[in-house]
């Protein structure tokens, strides 16, 4: 099992990626979205709507997973932290919200009234997930377990993604 201080986890937790979240809705299915976060260390934050889905998920039912991925095909590593989630509001959330855009806008944006002002206006409400476990996944541990290196060798084994 892997943990939030292990190098990997930590990695692509400070790093700047799009995870996925998974909350569940309330007929039972899951709904899963793209998400920009922040973790500072012992929790994982995600700037949103309060009226999102994902928010209104997370009223309903706490129990989230955010996945993040390096999108690295040749050197393809991730990460999935299940827990809880806990809506942040207003004086809470403000501060999260902003160090979650400053992490993925540039200062041009965050300056420009066409941009800046519009996320911070839509992202009324954070999402604090408290991690209770953690998996990641290392594709060239795989491949030396299991393949002997074999795709390593073979950089051509591994089509490129679509981008």
């Amino acid at each position: 099992m892997a943990s939030l201080s292990d190098s990997l986890s930590r990695k692509l937790l400070v790093g700047r990626y799009i995870a996925a979240l998974a909350t569940q809705n309330a007929d039972g299915s899951i709904h899963v979205v793209a998400v920009w976060y922040l973790f500072d260390g012992a929790s994982l934050y995600v700037a949103t709507s309060g009226r999102s889905r994902k928010a209104r998920n997370v009223h309903s039912n706490p129990r989230v997973s955010l996945m993040i991925d390096s999108r690295d095909v040749a050197a393809s590593c991730g990460i999935n932290v299940s827990g809880t989630g806990e809506i942040l509001q207003g004086e809470l959330s403000r501060p999260w919200v902003a160090r979650i855009h400053s992490k993925y806008l540039s200062d041009a944006a965050l300056k420009d009234p066409k941009v800046g002002p519009v996320f911070a206006a839509v992202d009324d409400v954070t999402i604090k997930i408290t991690p209770s476990s953690v998996v990641s996944w290392d594709m060239h541990q795989v491949d030396q377990q299991f393949f002997g290196g074999a795709i390593e060798k073979n950089p051509g084994y591994l089509l490129p993604l679509e981008r």
